[in-house]
């Protein structure tokens, strides 16, 4: 699914404010401190609560498997100002229809300021603009008006709502769902004066 390009542990993407890059072993307690907050995990699919240093271990692991594949690519977030602090996760996998999936999470601390609409908006580009992704799934849980803001403002359409497996939470729960396709992602991409003349 992704190209050679980003299948080095050296591939990142640089924003405004953030660094995203494949997750290190020295990410772990980062993520196990701001995953497992309650706010965090009950929105998550596959996050446990409480979340526990091996499930972490494991989650690396088999991240830095799947990039190096070529399978999936999730990358920690970082403020540039510290690259090597992560704040949150971003991610593009298989998703249970094939179509390729967004997910995303960012650590309470770092809410509010419009970094994860930044970090989402930059990992879209890369999918079609380097992937050469043709469509992008992403789903928000239907009590998560803040993630279905950042699909939206991302150009994401809302197609319907329907339950979701929830592993971590041991139950299917109701979800918002949404895609974007690449002719969506293209009008985006060319602008306000482009889209108004189109």
């Amino acid at each position: 699914m992704f190209p050679d390009l980003t299948r080095d542990d050296v591939f990142r993407i640089e924003t405004r404010r953030l660094w995203q890059r494949w997750p290190t072993a020295k990410d772990r307690d980062a993520i196990l401190k701001l995953a497992a907050d309650p706010a965090v995990s009950e929105m998550l699919a596959r996050v446990p609560h409480p979340l526990t240093p091996p499930l972490v271990d494991a989650f690396l692991l088999q991240a830095r498997s799947e990039n190096a594949a070529g399978s999936a690519l999730t990358l920690a977030l970082a403020r540039r100002a510290a690259p090597a602090s992560a704040i949150g996760v971003v991610s593009i996998e298989v998703g249970p229809d094939r179509v390729p999936e967004l997910g995303y999470w960012l650590g309470t601390p770092y809410w509010g300021a419009g970094l994860m609409r930044e970090a989402v908006s930059s990992l879209c580009h890369a999918f079609f603009a380097y992937a050469g992704g043709t469509e992008l799934a992403a789903s928000a849980r239907s009590i998560n008006p803040a993630s279905r803001r950042v699909l939206e403002a991302c150009g994401f359409q809302h197609v319907g709502t329907g339950l979701r497996p929830f592993p971590a939470r041991g139950t299917d729960l109701p979800v918002d769902r949404f895609r974007l396709d690449r002719r969506l992602w293209q009008v985006l991409e060319s602008g306000p004066a482009m889209t108004e003349a189109a």
